[in-house]
């Protein structure tokens, strides 16, 4: 009986543990969407400009970021300080990705992965539809991204896009929040990683 109970203990502990916060508690329910859509990014004729503050390891930078989509599944993204040095400079064309330029301080390889993968999951238009799941207020939909998951959180009325979440199997990684105010521009983005010691803020520019 004491082994039963135990073996039953780890049995839920294990359980518990492998499950993800962001289903918790959730009712998935049948869908007939092929893909949820991400429409911040997806103007051409839309120089999408943000005041950006990036923190890394303790290390903060500040300047300007530009999201420039180029092509069908091309977008290009630069930070620069107030005064117009380039800080970095990527190109994402489909699944490659192009360093064009970055300041040594942010030029090691770990760091240039996770930017690369914020960057890539900011500005991604489309995934494709695993499952679909609601809570009171959200339509969650589970797309894959490699070894990963994201998770895009609809608001139920308007059916506007406020969260991404980017998972494992069992642990959340990455948390991408927007707030908007005109539809398909985010006014504010915040990117911020569960696990290493890396946020994103970025503020719409205003023209004075």
């Amino acid at each position: 009986m004491i082994r039963f109970l135990a073996i039953s203990f780890l049995a839920i502990v294990t359980l518990a543990s492998c499950s993800l916060k962001t289903t918790e508690g959730l009712r998935q329910v049948h869908f007939n969407k092929e893909a949820v859509g991400n429409p911040y990014f997806s103007n051409p004729e839309i120089d999408y400009v943000y005041k950006a503050k990036i923190e890394v390891y303790k290390k903060n930078f500040g300047g300007i970021l530009i999201i420039k989509k180029t092509g069908p599944e091309s977008h290009r993204v630069v930070f620069t300080t107030e005064f117009g040095s380039k800080l970095f400079d990527f190109q994402f064309e489909g699944d490659t990705f192009t360093k064009h330029f970055i300041v040594d301080d942010l030029d090691k390889k770990f760091i240039v992965n996770i930017l690369k993968d914020d960057f890539r999951l900011l500005v991604n238009e489309k995934a494709q539809v695993l499952a679909v799941y609601e809570s009171e207020n959200h339509r969650i939909y589970k797309t894959t991204s490699g070894d990963r998951f994201n998770f895009y959180f609809l608001e139920d009325e308007t059916e506007q896009l406020q969260k991404i979440v980017n998972t494992t199997k069992t642990k959340e990684k990455v948390e991408i929040d927007f707030t908007s105010h005109e539809g398909n521009i985010a006014d504010f983005i915040s990117i911020k990683h569960k696990n290493i010691k890396l946020s994103i803020n970025l503020e719409k520019f205003k023209n004075e």
